[in-house]
């Protein structure tokens, strides 16, 4: 195992904040996993694993020990008429899997396309775009217990999956490391057009019969329009969850706010926008120093070259007390904060 000490953390987050960590190092396999966490600086020191970097803001220097996952590897572990069961490691870029699914015809995660990111921190949050969550095709998890090192397999139930939760952001939170994860895809998929943006998307398209390709084409169309490449201005996509709040008081914004943007919820419950609530608020486009909100997507928080982490934070917090004050709801962040 190496240690790197007070390794940049600048060019391995998407929001490229100058910040430090006091160790830094990578495992590729199993067995380099056990041998990090066997070692005497995890045994006193905090320690975050870090995948893709682009769900994480450091407010400052990390006076602990940042472990990457760098397992890789993408296999079919079984299959029948219907189904496909994929396995992805937690290292493998998550487009990539996606990209690997689509090119050979197996459907479920085409409106997943271009989520930034690793694999590993897909079950963390379930993410989620244009109607479709990891929930919807995760078979299973598999994960290393931090205490004990054994290796554990989570069925999807027992990921106790939410909006944006799982097991592993709660009563789970900082017990495993994941290791990779099995899809079930389907092999004579049938696709999921429901969202509105994507459905008006294919439309622009002229695509009247959509396969997954087309889906996915369209997805990416969507996203890089709408969010930067944090190669070129750093940020980590959407910075708030999109807020699910009471049917009453949706009403009671309704009333006031005739064009809210909402989505179906839970019974008695409806999701609303949050990029749309931001907008209202005056926040799409307006920068303070080098932090800003972004032009074109209210929900992306941007670094404009020397923001620092605290900086960013901080925007984000007049932007969650400012749509409190307008229309009663609190904004939830949905970047991992250090």
């Amino acid at each position: 195992m190496k240690l790197f000490q007070n390794y940049p953390l600048q060019d391995i987050t998407t929001f490229h904040a100058k910040v430090f960590a006091k160790y830094y190092t990578v495992f590729s396999s199993v067995e380099f996993l056990r041998q990090i966490l066997s070692s005497p600086e995890l045994k006193t020191m905090p320690f975050i694993l870090l995948g893709g970097g682009s769900n994480v803001l450091f407010t400052g220097d990390f006076n602990g020990v940042i472990i990457r996952n760098a397992i890789e590897g993408i296999e079919v572990i079984k299959e029948d008429e219907d189904a496909i069961f994929i396995k992805a490691s937690a290292g493998e870029k998550w487009h990539d899997v996606v990209l690997y699914c689509v090119n050979r015809n197996y459907g479920g995660i085409e409106n997943l396309s271009l989520i930034p990111g690793t694999v590993g921190a897909g079950p963390i949050q379930n993410i989620g775009a244009y109607g479709v969550e990891l929930k919807d095709v995760l078979h299973e998890v598999e994960a290393m217990n931090i205490s004990t090192q054994e290796i554990r397999k989570f069925t999807n139930t027992e990921c106790k999956f939410g909006y944006r939760d799982s097991i592993f952001k709660e009563e789970e939170k900082g017990n495993y490391i994941i290791l990779g994860v099995t899809l079930k895809l389907h092999k004579n998929p049938k696709v999921n057009v429901s969202y509105g943006t994507l459905s008006k998307e294919l439309e622009i398209m002229g695509v009247t019969k959509p396969t997954i390709k087309d889906v996915s084409n369209a997805v990416i169309k969507i996203r890089s329009s709408k969010l930067p490449d944090p190669d070129k201005l750093g940020n980590a996509g959407s910075f708030f969850k999109n807020p699910v709040i009471t049917n009453q008081l949706f009403e009671e914004i309704k009333t006031n706010h005739p064009d809210v943007v909402s989505f179906p919820a839970m019974d008695g419950f409806t999701k609303l926008a949050a990029g749309w609530l931001i907008e209202q608020c005056g926040w799409k486009g307006k920068r303070i120093g080098d932090a800003g909100v972004h032009k074109d997507q209210a929900l992306v928080l941007v670094n404009y070259g020397d923001a620092t982490g605290k900086e960013i934070y901080e925007l984000s917090t007049q932007i969650i007390n400012s749509v409190k004050e307008k229309f009663g709801v609190e904004l939830e962040r949905e970047v991992n904060i250090f």
